[in-house]
């Protein structure tokens, strides 16, 4: 590494995990968002029963498993009031695989539109997606672009008419901030002006504490763009609503208008016009041969037994919330202060991450500060933010004992700084 604010966050892992070794003292892990609650029993026992049926001897079908598709149809109308058909539901290996493939497909689809928008602070991994496929990129930084200040914003960015694609999560990593609902219209309105694809990253879908949305086929619903435009691919990912990100499973999820668009491009090139088949048939087939078979099994019986409320996800992953409480109070106590801290007119949830800053440090200062009192985190700057700080997850602060060492190290921190 040149430098710790270089550094990817699997770097930065093994960085930590050097340095515990070195020191004899394990460190606080806030730089890896590691489920830290137990794998749904549903998806084990499903993909355990596929597993002996004998599915591993056969190649998946790379369109997906038609018990999945058909599942997560049934989720996405019972937790978000969005109907998607199952034909346009793919699964992927994990959303990183689905990142990955759909810019590089999207910057192909239509001549002139060679840049994706990141709606920053992100996950680093799909910008550095970008830059492995060598495809351009704008972005900037939504702290200063809240509310109807978003509008403009995406309207100087847009009118250039080179954006195919823009991508964020919501919540969002790292920042945990939620987009309004007329922040999604607005970006929806945005998107269908200017012929542009929304990818809307949902690893931690319902995970807004401040809203139950644990109850399917029952509003509230879970908020989400394809509530205002047509223009849009969700990715919704096993890893974290149904801890089994080891087992390398998502989604994504096409409206109709997505996957039957035809585009000439993509006839010239892949001998299929329409965005879909382009995608599953010339793209996805070359990346993985398809997604484990077994995966899907498990993640179709987690999907169905969510939608029957026999299995509450948003409840088991309220534990997050409750962490995050503690670990905020922990930093603020000491002197530190929330960079990320509101929605509109309400504070940001209480949830899988969150941000820090300290007095005049940068981000980049603060990450490396915290990793000598065994405190491991991202640079904000990593994430493509403009604030300075850090970003930290709870995932890993697996009981109360770890908070009281991170109280500890922290008051260090003050005391020495």
């Amino acid at each position: 590494m040149p430098d710790v604010a270089s550094a990817t966050i699997r770097q930065i892992v093994a960085l930590a995990s050097v340095l515990e070794q070195d020191a004899g003292e394990k460190f606080i892990r806030l730089e890896l968002g590691n489920p830290g609650i137990p794998a749904e029993d549903r998806g084990i026992e499903a993909q355990c029963e596929a597993l002996r049926s004998g599915c591993p001897r056969v190649y998946p079908d790379v369109w997906g498993l038609p018990a999945l598709k058909q599942a997560a149809s049934r989720f996405l109308k019972s937790f978000l009031d969005v109907d998607i058909a199952p034909k346009g539901i793919i699964p992927t290996v994990g959303s990183m695989q689905a990142s990955f493939t759909l810019q590089l497909l999207l910057r192909q689809r239509i001549e002139g539109k060679d840049t994706i928008l990141f709606i920053n602070p992100g996950f680093p991994a799909q910008r550095h997606q970008a830059k492995v496929l060598g495809i351009r990129q704008e972005s900037f930084d939504i702290y200063n672009y809240r509310g109807e200040a978003l509008a403009a914003k995406l309207e100087e960015v847009l009118s250039s008419g080179r954006i195919t694609a823009m991508i964020y999560s919501n919540p969002n990593n790292p920042a945990w901030i939620n987009l309004t609902e007329e922040e999604l219209r607005i970006i929806g309105d945005a998107a269908t002006a200017h012929d542009v694809m929304v990818i809307e990253d949902l690893a931690y879908l319902g995970m807004d504490f401040r809203t139950d949305f644990s109850h399917p086929d029952q509003p509230p619903f879970i908020p989400s763009v394809a509530k205002y435009t047509r223009n849009c691919i969700l990715l919704v990912s096993a890893s974290k609503i149904f801890s089994y990100a080891g087992e390398r499973i998502a989604l994504a999820c096409m409206p109709d208008g997505v996957y039957h668009r035809r585009y000439q491009a993509l006839a010239d090139f892949y001998d299929m016009p329409a965005f879909g088949d382009a995608y599953v048939f010339g793209v996805l087939y070359t990346a993985s041969s398809g997604t484990s078979h077994s995966a899907q099994y498990a993640m179709a019986a987690m999907l169905d037994a969510a939608v029957r409320g026999e299995l509450d996800f948003v409840g088991h992953t309220r534990e997050y919330g409750r962490r995050a409480a503690l670990v905020k109070k922990a930093f603020l106590d000491c002197g530190f202060r929330q960079v990320y801290e509101r929605d509109g007119d309400r504070p940001v949830s209480d949830g899988f991450f969150f941000t820090m800053g300290y007095g005049d440090l940068t981000g980049d200062q603060l990450q490396e500060e915290l990793l000598k009192y065994g405190i491991s985190t991202i640079s904000l700057a990593a994430t493509g933010s403009k604030q300075q700080g850090v970003r930290g997850t709870v995932s890993m602060i697996t009981d109360d004992a770890m908070v009281d060492t991170l109280r500890s190290r922290l008051l260090q921190f003050q005391k020495d700084h």
